[in-house]
């Protein structure tokens, strides 16, 4: 998708959002007219429509790396308008998706059950794709593109150091699931092998014929972070709402430990996902 196609707007209600677009704007706008150059002139010289620059300029639309990089070089401003491009590629991803990779991003400790899907840290990104396309109503391609990028972008906490312990259970029935076609699963399969042998990743499969367990009623986690504290998520408990307070998080945590005692031993669960590969 080009620059000169919509989409690329802030959300109505990410305040933050719209507060770098703004400055980001600004700064280009005041390089420009610094090096004497017009709209007219700069558009032509970056390859983009003079609408286009206007309406980065004046925060509407959220300029790619590149095009950053792009004004860096042209405008001479010596690194830093592309050193904003972190802080920019932050907004190109939902709200609520940023808000729970910056969560992701400080935990020390991580605890998931999903009965539904693959665990979003775990998807591949082919992966995650066949799954936002069977989304109903559907995403606009560009939506589509957006939240695929934000899932994986979400994965560099497997590049941290140091490593955060992090525990999954995934449900044999959702592994089962045809999503994608034949190369979508096996390299979705080949992506949980590798997640699970490492060393901080604890990864189990519930197997179809488990007993009732905890998780019936849909997603258990769990973060903990440096300081001590932690927060957690249940979609069947406390009306599916963030909480802190120690009482609701040790409810949260005895469930997801009996979880992890009734699934499959990560050996078992990793010979299971081999086998499910080779059947693929």
């Amino acid at each position: 998708m080009s620059e000169d196609e919509p989409g690329w707007e802030v959300e109505p209600d990410d305040e933050w959002g719209a507060a770098v677009i703004a400055t980001v704007g600004r700064q280009l706008k005041l390089r420009r007219e610094a090096k004497g150059m017009r709209a007219t002139d700069f558009a032509r010289a970056m390859g983009y429509s003079e609408d286009m620059v206007y309406k980065i300029e004046s925060g509407q639309r959220i300029p790619r790396p590149e095009y950053l990089d792009k004004a860096d070089t042209l405008l001479e401003a010596g690194g830093l308008l592309s050193a904003m491009k972190e802080d920019v590629e932050k907004v190109r991803y939902p709200k609520k998706v940023r808000d729970l990779a910056e969560a992701e991003a400080k935990a020390v400790e991580i605890g998931a059950y999903v009965c539904s899907s693959i665990h979003g840290l775990l998807q591949t990104p082919e992966h995650a794709q066949a799954l936002l396309e069977c989304w109903q109503p559907a995403y606009a391609p560009k939506d589509l593109e957006r939240r695929v990028a934000a899932r994986v972008a979400r994965q560099s906490i497997f590049e941290r150091t140091p490593a955060p312990a992090l525990s999954f259970v995934l449900e044999e029935a959702t592994l089962r699931r045809k999503v994608g076609g034949t190369m979508v699963r096996r390299q979705q399969f080949e992506r949980l092998l590798e997640i699970g042998r490492l060393n901080n990743v604890t990864l189990q499969v519930m197997p179809l014929n488990s007993a009732p367990h905890p998780g019936m009623s849909g997603r258990i986690e769990v973060l903990k972070f440096e300081d001590g504290t932690a927060v957690g998520r249940s979609d069947g408990a406390f009306n599916g709402r963030t909480i802190s307070n120690l009482r609701d998080l040790r409810v949260l945590e005895l469930r997801y430990g009996t979880i992890r005692a009734q699934a499959l031993r990560p050996e078992e669960s990793l010979s299971l996902i081999e086998h499910l590969l080779g059947e693929t």
